[in-house]
């Protein structure tokens, strides 16, 4: 028996609303989350059409070989941008004309594998063996509105399609928890000569790639407490007198403790590299993730708050380094240092939903740019009263970007960059200062400011307790050698 997808009736009234007396055929993107026993739909989202497609008429348009592949797995990376930890692209959906209905199964495999390929390009995690690897295809015919939901398994380039129970439920998206936590940014990424002709961008994954380890083997506090990742996240919880736990739009305060890389029993070597500048991330950021209510594992609420830290700390580098490509900023040659701010975070709800989506705000882009930027990409109109200002710049909670880089192999190995030498991006009250361009690999590249104080005690006396011993093998030393002078000279 294939997966069940259980979805929101509002994306059925959706997917029924689309009118095909324009194109022969409409496609999109079916957004929600998987889990071991059935999946969840919350949203279904249209592939926006290209500027130079907006007055194509049918004729133009009437064979599913013209459907724009590149279109559409840029406008699915763009919207996994906007997936808070938890949710993600289940796979795509296209309505068509009766007459195109033999040709298009082999389009949405094409398309599926095509879509999960981009997404998890630029990822900083990979799934694991107990992820679902299934993604889904769904076909509806625009006359007979009849529907064919087929799954693939993206793990298999040869998977063949299986069918799968595609359910309608009411009141679907209100029945999720979130998980919410700010967590310290402090992350100093050499940049070594051997890798100076990289783009910056490719130089600066390579360093969040080391910090996320910190991420995954960190220690996640919920409401305070340590739980047993094979508990339910509900467990302790009140009961309705129906015997349901009551869930309705519950959300988990969590903070993340990363391990200090002190380690006695690990003994390191240091080994020093010639730098030509250095990458400095430092702010706070605000991650959600959120988690259906029937039945929830603590491994997988912390799994999929995980995966949230590690996307917005990714993204935000890579939407700024596209922003200065695409601006063509010019560098400051009389300044070794320049500072640019991240972009903020911005939740808005999915009508009639618990759930919220998110985007990211430059400090110079309006609220209503942020407006158009949803009903663009994800078809829904989001009031300006909705919109969550995640992060205010004004406060201390600042996502910001520090980056000093220096001696580049020319700007054209950076397209698009400053030609200065130097390049910083940093909050403008804490400016980072870099004047070693040696990189010793035994120092952690990343460390976090606003570690709780008895963790420092800790820290204090872990240092003590190694080096007592190399006290006591000192004084019993000096005391022997006194000892045996006094006796010789007898």
């Amino acid at each position: 028996m294939g997966r069940s997808y259980i979805v929101e009736e509002a994306v059925g009234q959706y997917l029924l609303n689309f009118n095909n007396q324009e194109k022969a055929f409409v496609s999109g993107l079916l957004i929600g989350q998987c889990s071991s026993q059935r999946d969840y739909v919350v949203l279904a989202t249209r592939t926006p059409p290209r500027e130079e497609q907006n007055e194509d008429t049918k004729s133009s348009q009437s064979q599913l070989d013209d459907l724009d592949e590149e279109w559409i797995t840029a406008h699915a990376n763009q919207v996994s941008r906007m997936l808070p930890g938890g949710l993600l692209v289940l796979g795509i959906f296209i309505i068509t004309t009766p007459d195109l209905g033999k040709d298009v199964q082999n389009a949405l495999r094409r398309l599926v594998f095509a879509v999960e390929k981009s997404v998890t390009k630029k990822r900083l995690w990979n799934l694991t063996e107990d992820d679902i690897s299934d993604r889904v295809t769904l076909h509806v015919c625009s006359s007979t509105k009849k529907i064919l939901c087929r799954t693939y398994d993206i793990r298999d380039p040869k998977s063949l399609p299986k069918p799968a129970d595609w359910k309608y439920q009411n009141g679907l998206s209100t029945s999720w928890l979130s998980l919410d936590c700010t967590i310290h940014v402090n992350i100093h990424v050499p940049l070594s000569t051997t890798t100076a002709s990289y783009p910056l961008e490719k130089n600066t994954k390579n360093g969040l790639a080391r910090w996320a380890k910190q991420i995954e083997g960190g220690v996640y506090l919920i409401n305070g407490q340590v739980k047993e990742e094979d508990c339910e996240l509900l467990e302790g919880q009140k009961k309705s007198s129906r015997g349901n736990t009551q869930t309705t739009s519950q959300t988990f305060d969590v903070r993340v403790l990363t391990h200090l890389l002190l380690n006695s029993n690990h003994r390191s070597t240091a080994t020093v590299q010639v730098c030509s500048g250095s990458v400095n991330l430092k702010g706070s950021v605000t991650c959600r993730a959120y988690i259906h209510s029937n039945k929830p594992k603590v491994k997988d609420a912390v799994q999929a708050l995980k995966r949230d830290i590690l996307n917005t700390v990714s993204d935000r580098c890579e939407i700024l380094f596209e922003d200065l490509l695409m601006n063509e900023t010019p560098g400051n040659t009389d300044s070794e240092k320049e500072f640019y701010a991240l972009p903020h975070r911005v939740f808005a709800p999915i009508p009639g939903s618990s759930v919220k989506l998110c985007d990211y705000k430059f400090r110079d882009e309006s609220t209503r740019e942020i407006q158009e930027h949803f009903m663009e990409l994800l078809d829904q109109h989001i009031g300006i009263d909705d919109l969550e200002i995640a992060e205010e710049i004004n406060t201390g909670h600042r996502v910001q970007v520090a980056c000093l880089s220096s001696l580049f192999q020319g700007a054209e190995s950076n397209p698009g960059f400053p030609n200065s030498k130097e390049l910083s991006l940093s909050p403008c009250h804490s400016a980072a200062s870099i004047n070693s361009c040696m990189k010793r690999e035994d120092i952690p590249e990343d460390t976090y400011d606003d570690q709780p104080k008895h963790l420092v005690k800790t820290t204090v006396a872990l240092r003590i307790q190694q080096n007592i011993g190399v006290a006591i093998a000192a004084a019993v030393a000096l005391l022997a050698a006194g000892f045996s002078f006094h006796y010789f000279s007898d």
